[in-house]
């Protein structure tokens, strides 16, 4: 039937790969949160940036990658590049926001009240500015229940991906919010498409149109190897690599333990629990006060 809409032209390969590609993007973004929210060395604001960037970018490449599965029947589209990169300058934009918000503020319950509807409202804003960006003879028209649930899906995955931000420090920590994230984030580009439907004007208007495949591909040049070029930088600070809790963060109970000096022979001390460091440094100090009073009581000889 003409105007039948079809969003798996390729099968599941146009899925699986814009779903790989936001979970890139939101892992790389989350790495770079995770940089500056948990280690006091280097430039904070060049890190959520770039923290910003690779999810924006991640979530871009994503709902174009999805697209090229599109295609309606007896139809053909074109892509305006200038609404197409505005969608991406909007998807980065207004998830900085976002991420600043709680770089600088944390993961407040007031922080994350404005934060994550700002940048939900971003992710779905890029997504219904891209679909501006199509250029059909038909016409497209939104089912509203479905278009209030991706946009309540896009604020729910921003608000947890920030959360997690702040909470995680581990590396498979991260990749696991990543891809979590993603989940939620593929899951809002494929509601938001189940709401839409086309209406045919003329069809026989759409005989000469361009293929959207060739049309998309280089526009996904630049941001595929913007995540490739961060990746790169993330695997290889040296601050992240320090271990898999991927801090640098000391407590005050190890500066305590620290500042005693070295512990008697023999001694271990555990520092696995949150209690162990402050309970093994009392146990020293209490030896070391007791030796200190024997030695005092002792008469001299």
């Amino acid at each position: 039937m003409s105007g039948e809409i079809d969003g798996f032209r390729f099968g599941m390969v146009t899925p699986v790969a814009a779903y790989l590609m936001a979970a890139l993007g939101s892992s790389l973004g989350l790495r770079c949160m995770v940089r500056t929210l948990h280690h006091g060395h280097g430039w904070k604001a060049g890190w959520l940036t770039l923290g910003a960037a690779s999810i924006g970018c991640g979530i871009w490449t994503m709902h174009f990658i999805a697209m090229m599965g599109f295609t309606i029947n007896d139809a053909h589209f074109t892509y305006d590049e200038g609404r197409t990169v505005l969608s991406l300058v909007i998807a980065i934009a207004v998830v900085s926001v976002g991420v600043f918000i709680v770089g600088y503020f944390g993961a407040t319950v007031a922080a994350l009240g404005v934060a994550g509807p700002i940048t939900g409202a971003g992710v779905a804003a890029m997504h219904y500015v891209g679909m501006t960006a199509m250029h059909t003879s038909g016409s497209f028209r939104y089912d509203t229940p479905l278009v209030v649930l991706s946009v309540v899906i896009a604020v729910g995955a921003a608000t947890a991906a920030l959360w997690a931000a702040v909470r995680v420090t581990g590396f498979r920590s991260s990749l696991l919010a990543g891809l979590v994230l993603a989940v939620a984030v593929t899951a809002m580009h494929y509601t938001a498409m189940a709401a839409l439907n086309y209406h045919p004007v003329d069809p026989a208007g759409d005989s000469h149109g361009h293929s959207s495949t060739m049309m998309l591909l280089p526009m996904l040049t630049a941001p595929v190897f913007f995540l490739l070029f961060t990746a790169f930088i993330v695997m290889f600070d040296p601050l992240l690599l320090e271990g898999e809790s991927g801090g640098t963060r000391t407590s005050p109970d190890s500066r305590a333990t620290a500042a005693l000096g070295p512990s008697l022979p023999g001694q271990v001390i555990d520092r696995s629990g949150p209690q162990g460091p402050s309970r093994q440094t009392a146990d020293q100090e209490m030896c070391y006060a007791s030796v200190r009073g024997a030695r005092a009581d002792r008469p001299e000889e």
